[in-house]
């Protein structure tokens, strides 16, 4: 695996339209890989007052015409993901960031947002035993959360995308170490084609 960061440039017009519809991120980054479109993971992200895109995948991409369509030419790097995942160990602990659209099942199929950060906890903290790690109720925190409204270009026409986007930080202690990688891997939750559900760990404060 492979992890991927593109500074972005937000003075830039199609940058700008890409963070109100996200599709259009999601259809760059499907061409920045050679053969069949995967719907690889990946997440917008803010550091030190800038923003970046993270994307996570088995092969490298070429990320050159995506920088130069939203960022800055060059300012892009990739890094083998392999020495991370190597050093997961059962009950290893880890500051974590996750951006993902916590939703509940209502009667016939209709999907509805979890829209507080009490219930919006609630979500990740009852799926994380099956995620491969566990939730300390006092470790983590819904930091923010954005909807999303957009129409996406289908065939001749449109359809209309709508979802909440909230990002999730603390601290997380693996239990299962193989379903934990694969979490990493695979994501968690719905809308990854829209840059939801890449889990990112770091070590840090509080971590060992």
């Amino acid at each position: 695996m492979y992890l991927s960061r593109v500074m972005l440039n937000t003075a830039l017009r199609e940058t700008m339209k890409a963070l109100v519809s996200p599709s259009l991120f999601h259809g760059a980054i499907e061409n920045s890989f050679d053969g069949d479109r995967e719907r690889r993971l990946w997440r917008l992200d803010d550091l030190n007052a800038k923003k970046y895109v993270l994307i996570l995948s088995e092969t490298v991409p070429d990320l050159k015409g995506f920088a130069e369509q939203f960022g800055c030419a060059g300012e892009y790097e990739t890094k083998d993901y392999s020495p991370l995942l190597d050093r997961i160990s059962e009950g290893g602990t880890w500051q974590f960031r996750l951006t993902a659209n916590p939703v509940i099942s209502k009667s016939h199929g209709k999907i509805m947002a979890h829209i507080t950060p009490g219930f919006q906890k609630k979500w990740l903290k009852s799926r994380a035993e099956k995620l491969g790690f566990s939730l300390n109720e006092n470790e983590f925190e819904a930091m923010r959360s954005k909807w999303y409204d957009f129409h996406k270009k289908n065939g001749s026409g449109s359809s209309r995308i709508r979802f909440l986007s909230v990002t999730f930080e603390g601290i997380l202690t693996v239990k299962d170490v193989e379903q934990f990688k694969e979490t990493l891997c695979s994501g968690i939750g719905r809308e990854k084609a829209y840059g939801q559900g890449l889990l990112t760990i770091v070590r840090g404060k509080n971590a060992e």
